[in-house]
């Protein structure tokens, strides 16, 4: 699995996959780490990297695309995207005119609706929340503008790709 963090403004690469025995074999930006992972409970990770032991806690957040971690006394915050939801973002920010339609960025259900039709929004601000794999992700309008279409309401099941809402 590859994804990429974005960490203080910095995008780094991380390809990660399961060997034996709890160990992980990952790549950052490059450079192979043989990290050996014990979940503790939900949300709490102990890892073992390099002969050094750390305790990670996640933290929830609910309220936008935005995690962090609290790793010792340390909180990092960071945005992850797969390969698709980057390509994604990234066409998301180019400028355009004409409407723009929001897409499930992989399957859940809806939790909130942030934004009615009609309503005014800025480039960055929420208009959904889709909950998966019991996270969840807030979907963002692409560009200011105005809701045109709401296509998916509360409790509704989405599949990847799914068209959720139309911003003019």
């Amino acid at each position: 699995m590859k994804v990429y963090l974005e960490i203080a403004g910095e995008r780094r690469e991380i390809q990660l996959e399961r060997a034996a025995d709890g160990l992980y074999r990952a790549v950052l930006d490059g450079r192979a780490v043989e990290v050996h992972a014990e979940e503790l409970r939900p949300g709490v990770l102990s890892l073992l990297m390099d002969g050094r032991a750390y305790r990670v806690v996640a933290e929830e957040t609910v309220e936008s695309e935005d995690w962090a971690v609290h790793v010792g006394r340390e909180r990092f915050a960071y945005r992850m995207d797969d390969p698709r939801s980057l390509r994604s973002r990234l066409r998301a920010n180019e400028h355009g005119d004409g409407p723009r339609t929001l897409k499930a960025s992989m399957p859940g259900r809806v939790v909130r609706v942030l934004a009615a039709e009609g309503d005014a929004v800025t480039v960055g601000q929420g208009v959904l929340v889709i909950e998966a794999m019991k996270m969840q992700n807030e979907v963002k309008s692409p560009k200011d503008g105005v809701v045109a279409r709401l296509l998916a309401a509360p409790g509704d099941a989405v599949g990847a790709g799914q068209d959720l809402a139309v911003i003019e």
